[in-house]
């Protein structure tokens, strides 16, 4: 069954390109499609499209189909172009007539466009959820280790006194950029396109701030044209933002993957959590962490296969935008692992404590000891001076004693208030 079956069959090779994957992936819009059809059904209602007899059996019928979404047993068969047409025939099937009213006032457009939005805004508050978890470690792994010092770097050469508390919790608030990447993203997803139709509105009297308050949404999209516009727009918001959380997870993986290695040594995680070699028996490898960075730049590069479909597009709907989907999904679920798995491993992440008393950190105090000569009177430069020709000479032995006390050093994390800053960001 096609919507836009007008009597005559389509040659099966046009039918398997154009239909692509489609029915594997609306599987996972098929309970948003239902949502949208009941707020559909009730504004017609409204209008007198419908009557009340009509609408209650179309919201039964619909509640039998949401039924068999929530219990895993839908399914659209080849027949079938997508979830629209399979929920249709079902109508049709248990209603006749009435069944097939449903579709009055709409077109496939405003659907998907329904089933994005209100998929992205389940996904994207879903990923909040697992960033907020992976914050919330962060922070108690920085608490934790908040006294153990590590070395810091510039161009991957020893620099200045870091510690954990700094790596973790600099992880930690970083999370907030991204939340706010993802705040934006729903803001952009909650805005409710039914009622646009194909992009050019219908002569029907329908109700659209009505449907808007039936399905949850913020606000709608009031031009009907600026409505099908969003199509590509919202996936690419959305990709932005999970690209944001991604190149986080990507930074922080590469530095469990350097940390992990014997000649840093800084953390290690059980055996049980890491994979060995085929032929070299010591080999403890963070394969984890690198599946993590990889799956990571794999999201990130999403925004630029979206813009690369869909930029330069006229306005009105084109069937490249059915491209986006299969990407897009993955790159969402693609997401949500790497948050839970991160999470997972730093649950039982083993840090080393005794990492700077090597003698390849001595340098590490350089800076400290061009600090104390200028709060003891002496000038930057001066004092600078001083310390590098000790360093040049074989004479330094700085004091590796570190007192930092400003604002978001190690020795003044700042816990609290990016606790603080993160629960302002997470419930917006």
């Amino acid at each position: 069954m096609k919507l836009w079956d007008k009597g005559y069959t389509v040659n099966n090779i046009v039918d398997k390109f154009t239909v692509g994957k489609d029915r594997v992936l609306d599987l996972q819009l098929a309970k948003y499609d239902v949502l949208g059809s009941k707020a559909h059904a009730k504004m017609l209602q409204k209008i007198e499209i419908l009557s009340e007899e009509e609408l209650k059996n179309l919201l039964i019928a619909l509640d039998e189909i949401e039924k068999t979404i929530d219990e895993g047993t839908f399914t659209i068969e080849e027949e079938f172009e997508d979830v629209h047409s399979k929920v249709e025939h079902i109508l049709v099937e248990k209603l006749g007539d009435t069944g097939k009213k449903i579709h009055t006032a709409r077109s496939r457009n405003d659907q998907v466009l329904v089933d994005l939005h209100l998929y992205a805004k389940d996904q994207i508050t879903e990923i909040k959820k697992l960033t907020q978890q992976l914050f919330n470690t962060l922070l108690e792994l920085a608490e934790k280790h908040k006294e153990i010092i590590i070395p810091g770097y510039t161009h991957l050469q020893v620099a200045m006194p870091s510690s954990f508390g700094l790596w973790f919790s600099g992880y930690a608030e970083s999370l907030i950029d991204d939340v706010i990447m993802l705040n934006a993203a729903y803001k952009i997803a909650d805005q409710n396109p039914l009622g646009s139709a194909a992009g050019y509105g219908s002569s029907f009297p329908i109700d659209r701030k009505m449907t808007t308050e039936l399905l949850g949404f913020n606000t709608l999209k009031y031009n009907v044209t600026a409505a099908q516009m969003s199509r590509g727009k919202l996936e690419k918001t959305v990709a932005f933002a999970l690209a944001s959380v991604s190149g986080t997870l990507a930074k922080f993986a590469s530095d469990v993957c350097l940390y992990i290695n014997q000649n840093f040594n800084f953390i290690s995680f059980p055996k049980e959590l890491t994979t060995g070699s085929s032929i070299m028996p010591h080999k403890k490898n963070p394969d984890v962490f690198e599946l993590i960075r990889a799956k990571s730049n794999k999201i990130q590069q999403l925004p630029s296969e979206i813009m690369m479909i869909t930029n330069n597009l006229p306005s009105g709907y084109h069937r490249d935008f059915q491209l986006l989907k299969e990407n897009f999904m993955e790159g969402i679920e693609l997401m949500k692992d790497n948050l839970e798995v991160t999470n997972f491993m730093l649950q039982h992440i083993e840090v080393n404590t005794s990492i700077v008393e090597d003698s390849k950190y001595d340098y590490l105090y350089s800076v400290e000891e061009v600090n104390k000569l200028v709060m003891n009177g002496s000038s930057f430069r001066d004092a600078y001076r001083e310390v590098g020709k000790q360093i040049m000479d074989g004479d330094f032995t700085g004091d590796r004693a570190v007192n930092h006390t400003h604002e978001g050093s190690l020795g003044n994390l700042c816990l609290e208030e990016i606790k603080t800053k993160f629960k302002n960001i997470i419930e917006m």
